[in-house]
């Protein structure tokens, strides 16, 4: 099996932002129970044009160049969203052609929160099996389309974004370079806690369905939030202990950013220092599969993530879904 490396990165967000005070004069709530409770001060927003698969094309093309390399390069694209463009043709077909990526083959991939971070782990074994040299692993979703603006307890939380990274096999990266582990979970029974009730064959669309809205976000927090702390904890723990790591030896952990308390909590359990935790969710807010890819580029822009150093990514999401991914850093 190859050695495989991220080596580029390339992200997008929309140029309108969401501010705590905007939120203020469509919903019930305020600025500061809402960075309390969250840790969000503003997000931002895809305008009505605007689709998923616009967001991904755009982090696409920006890691096409941070690379130097052109869309015929490919051999493979996953997406990961769990907001598409449409149910078919996938989001990755759609990205795909636009890019003129003309040699590759893709897949979407839906995990919700966690979905970024399986594409990763799935893109890296294709390039680790031999069968690809250069797969592209895009997360992005347009997280304002289900966003329901009347329930305050989920309209603070979520942002529109993109990010996409670069797989190729670690052909320089040395015994320990590049992925080195990957624990992942699910667990189906928490699936009332997080979900978007219609849309699907069990409640297709029908004048009902949208009279109910029930083709938004419905989130139970407490729940979610119990479970989230838990295992993004336990994950992590336990990548690190089957390496023989300690936490002191990451440089950085990346999580899922859905909630500033949850990221709190499971770095505290993990016995991490605040510099080695990324937290960016008060500029984005919940970005689902763009987040993981958003934050990564913060800890490069701040000198937190460089050549060589041990990253942890980790996210929980509905479903349930969670993980935890340790790689070295490949550039």
């Amino acid at each position: 099996m190859s050695k495989v490396k991220i080596s580029a990165l390339g992200c997008y967000v929309p140029p309108s932002v969401l501010t705590n005070r905007d939120l203020e004069q469509m919903v019930d709530t305020n600025s500061e129970w809402i960075v309390e409770r969250t840790g969000i001060c503003e997000r931002h927003i895809a305008p009505p044009e605007m689709a998923t698969s616009d967001m991904g094309l755009e982090a696409a093309r920006a890691a096409l160049e941070a690379r130097g390399i052109t869309a015929d390069a490919l051999d493979a694209i996953l997406v990961c969203t769990v907001t598409p463009d449409m149910l078919f043709p996938s989001t990755a077909c759609l990205i795909q052609d636009r890019l003129g990526a003309h040699r590759a083959w893709g897949f979407d991939l839906v995990a919700a929160c966690s979905s970024f971070l399986y594409g990763l782990t799935t893109g890296a074994a294709l390039v680790a099996s031999g069968a690809h040299k250069k797969v592209l692993v895009v997360g992005a979703d347009t997280m304002s389309r289900i966003v329901d603006y009347t329930d305050r307890a989920t309209c603070i939380l979520f942002g529109d974004g993109a990010g996409a990274m670069l797989l190729e096999p670690a052909m320089d990266a040395g015994a320990d370079g590049g992925f080195i582990d990957f624990l992942g979970e699910i667990d189906g029974s928490g699936g009332d806690f997080l979900k978007m009730p219609a849309g699907g064959s069990r409640l297709p669309a029908s004048q009902d369905t949208v009279a109910r809205r029930q083709h938004y976000v419905h989130q139970q927090g407490q729940q979610v939030f119990k479970y989230a702390v838990k295992k993004m904890y336990e994950l992590c723990a336990e990548v690190l202990g089957r390496n023989g790591l300690k936490a002191s030896d990451l440089a950085v952990l990346i999580p899922h950013q859905a909630n500033r308390r949850i990221i709190t909590g499971a770095a505290d359990r993990l016995g991490l220092k605040p510099e080695q935790v990324l937290i960016d969710i008060d500029r984005y807010g919940n970005t689902t599969s763009a987040t993981l890819p958003l934050a990564t580029q913060d800890a490069i822009a701040q000198g937190r993530l460089k050549k060589g150093d041990l990253v942890m990514f980790a996210a929980v999401g509905a479903g349930y879904t969670a993980g935890a991914s340790l790689w070295r850093w490949g550039y």
